[in-house]
């Protein structure tokens, strides 16, 4: 008896300890689960942090002692690699281009090394296409294969630099590398060569999931290169500098972390001339900045279709701050190519005005791309005139496919409209994936045709927010009220 007694004391003491540590357990990972910070702007001075541009060692490696001619004629391709050869072996520093024009061809930028142009210093890119040779390994409208050197590249290269306040001069116009593009209003005519066929193949190479270094591109073919592409780098800086006459896109890192674009002008309006377009990159912060484009003025991008959910690496941690844009199909847009995910995407403080600009917060993907994008947060913007929709999410952009895309949390904040286009906001999206936890809070836009078209959301809410000087405080806005 007595046995049997200390036995249940023994299995009693047992069951209290159970479930005291149970009880313990529970608490220490309700305490580990806690709701994160629901101000997304605390969140965005936390990410701020993160981002440092790199620094250099104070050691100069001027073009012109390695052989560079001014003017504009001579091609001084070799001598800026001999600079940039001598600076990244040294430990690091600037190569320097002095005032006047320099002709070159592609520019691989090495570890530790910082471009710097001086005031009144021009390079000028050549229009030979040999000069952007040999091949190296890059991507194209999302998609990886081997072609034509961007005019300015980097892979797998650590604090790099182009910095100054002198212009990048991709010397592209209607003769040269932009009727490629196919349009006549580009200089493209009849008989004339252009990209059609050389993309078909590229997408039917993607759709193959063929080994992306045997997808060879280059002479023969018609797929114009970047202007500035660090490709797998680590802490980049771009800063001071103007971007004219692109081919294609303008500041295009792709794979990176760690980036930071500052100060810089892009004043391009040729076709697919976007302005910057971080592609699964990390940690990037796009401040105090100029945009004039032929395209989006800034685009956030993460792989096309299978190369994009293949490789599997979002857009992330993006803060763009103070720019201004001008003429451009939209001025923050997340997409098209967007398989891989876009997420925590903060833009603040910036101003658009142009007739010509279509769309002020721009989000593009479809079921093809599949991908999901979330946690995208505008605040205190103003902007003078746009043409189609101030905010516009769209999941039937180019071709369907078999991958739903997602769309939610977005915030826009504090949006200011003198005079608008068609819409307020405009959603096309799918009913079985409607986007998400879409708020306007404090907004005020002026002049559109109609309030909001859309037609499958979830949560959409409109907060303290006067359109058309009509006040909403709508806690649930579905399809049966789209024509508020």
């Amino acid at each position: 008896m007595q046995m049997t007694f200390n036995k249940i004391k023994s299995y009693s003491f047992l069951f209290v300890l159970v479930v005291v540590a149970l009880f313990t357990n529970a608490c220490a990972s309700k305490t580990a689960q806690k709701e994160p910070d629901q101000d997304p702007w605390k969140e965005m001075e936390k990410l701020r942090k993160q981002i440092k541009a790199p620094t250099f060692p104070n050691r100069d490696f001027l073009i012109t002692n390695y052989g560079a001619v001014e003017g504009g004629k001579v091609k001084n391709t070799e001598a800026f690699r001999k600079a940039i050869e001598a600076c990244t072996k040294s430990g690091g520093g600037r190569v320097v281009v002095p005032t006047g024009v320099f002709l070159t061809g592609a520019i691989h930028l090495k570890s530790n090394v910082n471009l710097h142009l001086q005031d009144n210093a021009t390079i000028l890119f050549s229009r030979d296409t040999q000069d952007y040779l040999p091949l190296v390994f890059t991507r194209w409208e999302g998609m990886e294969l081997m072609n034509y050197s961007p005019f300015i590249y980097a892979y797998e290269q650590e604090n790099i630099a182009i910095t100054g306040n002198g212009t990048l001069d991709g010397n592209a116009s209607n003769e040269y590398w932009w009727p490629w593009c196919g349009a006549k209003r580009y200089g493209w005519k009849e008989g004339d060569p252009k990209q059609t066929a050389d993309r078909n193949l590229l997408h039917q190479q993607n759709h193959q999931e063929l080994d992306p270094t045997k997808r060879i591109y280059g002479p023969g073919h018609y797929l114009r290169p970047q202007f500035v592409q660090p490709y797998k780098c680590k802490n980049v800086l771009i800063s001071g500098v103007k971007l004219i006459n692109s081919p294609m896109w303008n500041v295009h890192p792709v794979l990176c972390e760690n980036v930071t674009v500052d100060n810089v002008k892009v004043v391009t309006l040729g076709p697919n001339n976007d302005g910057c377009n971080p592609e699964s990159s990390k940690n990037v912060l796009i401040k105090d900045s100029y945009f004039d484009t032929g395209d989006d003025c800034i685009a956030i991008k993460s792989g096309r279709n299978e190369d994009g959910r293949r490789i599997g690496k979002p857009s992330e941690n993006i803060i763009i701050e103070g720019c201004e844009m001008k003429e451009g199909h939209g001025g923050v847009v997340i997409g098209s190519e967007i398989s891989g995910g876009a997420r925590n995407i903060y833009a603040i403080n910036c101003t658009m005005d142009s007739p010509n600009l279509d769309r002020v917060l721009r989000i593009k993907t479809s079921s093809q791309r599949g991908g999901i994008i979330e946690n995208v947060f505008m605040k205190d913007v103003k902007v003078g005139t746009y043409k189609e929709a101030a905010v516009k999410c769209n999941m039937f952009y180019e071709e369907p496919g078999n991958h739903m895309p997602a769309i939610r949390n977005v915030l826009v904040e504090n949006l200011y409209v003198e005079n608008g286009g068609k819409y307020a906001v405009m959603v096309k999206a799918y009913e079985e994936s409607p986007v998400e936890n879409l708020r306007l809070v404090n907004c005020v836009i002026n002049g559109v045709d109609q309030a909001l078209n859309v037609d499958h959301v979830k949560g959409m809410q409109l907060i303290n927010t006067k359109i058309n000087g009509k006040s909403y405080n709508s806690p649930n806005v579905t399809a049966a009220n789209k024509g508020l």
